[in-house]
């Protein structure tokens, strides 16, 4: 019997990037000689190009919310070619299972999400409270319809990491301090709700360099406003370096890699590091740390959890925003092993 060629329809945050990864780990061990393609987001597109067991990395050219028939035809056309025998949709929305519909792909997987009667074959109904976190929602699609089994054993996302491409970037961008390194990832592309007040993270990262460590900033180029706030309130310190905007996705992974303390929101960065199993300290505020937690050993998370959270709001409705102002420097540094920073 042919092993399956199978096209996994990636979600469009990065962060569930990273988190779909034990998914296709699983259907790795189920399909030993499977051949796996990921049809994602341009943004999205460095993430998948760090996990094993990818042949090919299919750049998903539509729009958040764009319908546009001719373009979607145009698609499927394309993949079907391919002659793909299964397609996992991991978006809910009904406009991300139209593709593999329209390009005939036989046995098309995935939760019911917007009423996707007919566009899905295998199509699962989601028990929240079977499957909590996304990681395992994900995970449980790999298997038959009805077999997942409860708290099944999910994998810890893994992204591979490139020391020379490191070095490289560390040299374009004169990082050639060898003081241990914090990577600070201030930003949360979802909202202000998630982040971190500015003037914590400066706080935090006078304890840190006191402590003899440098600082890298890093996020993209719309984090420049909150970065620079950070360095700013530092006094601009040469042992503290604002990178943000000026590193691809797939720079970034390897610059946290080289880190031996991350500080975050709950960000696509924030799931990057853990993948890469760097230390890591995780801000949660509006967001659930029981939905999507960082997924590794080496992380902690932080999270007050006052009544009002999680709201999953972009701005804090109640403008008191105490689920992160309450989370003081003192606390993250506290959590941070003294082993980071000898």
């Amino acid at each position: 019997m042919n092993e399956p060629r199978i096209l996994i329809v990636a979600p469009s945050w990065v962060g569930d990037a990273v988190i779909s990864e034990p998914l296709i780990a699983q259907i790795k061990e189920f399909h030993v000689n499977a051949t796996i393609d990921v049809f994602a987001p341009s943004w999205c597109l460095p993430v998948y190009r760090r996990m094993h067991h990818i042949q090919r990395v299919i750049d998903n050219p539509l729009a958040h919310g764009e319908i546009n028939w001719r373009k979607r035809k145009n698609i499927a056309h394309t993949l079907q070619a391919t002659n793909y025998n299964q397609a996992f949709v991991l978006p809910n929305s009904w406009k991300s299972a139209l593709v593999p519909y329209l390009a005939n792909i036989p046995k098309r997987t995935g939760y019911t999400g917007e009423a996707r009667f007919g566009l899905l074959n295998d199509r699962r109904a989601l028990d929240k409270q079977q499957f909590p976190r996304l990681v395992d929602r994900f995970a449980a699609l790999a298997y038959p319809a009805g077999t997942a089994k409860e708290n099944i054993d999910t994998t810890i996302p893994v992204l591979i990491s490139d020391p020379q491409n490191r070095q490289r970037i560390r040299e374009s961008l004169r990082l050639t301090d060898t003081a241990p390194v914090a990577v600070f990832c201030p930003g949360a592309e979802y909202g202000a709700a998630k982040r971190w007040p500015p003037e914590y993270f400066a706080e935090l990262g006078q304890y840190l360099l006191d402590d003899g460590m440098q600082i890298w900033l890093v996020g993209s180029a719309k984090d420049r406003p909150v970065t620079e706030a950070i360095r700013t309130a530092l006094g601009n310190p040469p042992r503290v370096h604002d990178i943000a905007g000026q590193t691809m996705l797939d720079a970034a992974i390897d610059l946290i890699a080289d880190a031996c303390t991350v500080v975050t929101n709950d960000s696509g960065l924030m799931h990057i590091a853990a993948a890469v199993n760097v230390p890591l300290i995780a801000l949660f505020g509006s967001s659930s740390p029981h939905y999507t937690p960082p997924l590794s050993p080496q992380a902690q998370v932080l999270y007050i959890g006052p009544p009002c959270s999680p709201c999953f709001k972009r701005e804090c409705p109640l403008k008191h925003f105490c689920c992160m102002r309450e989370l003081t420097p003192q606390m993250v540094y506290q959590k941070i092993s003294i082993s980071s920073i000898t």
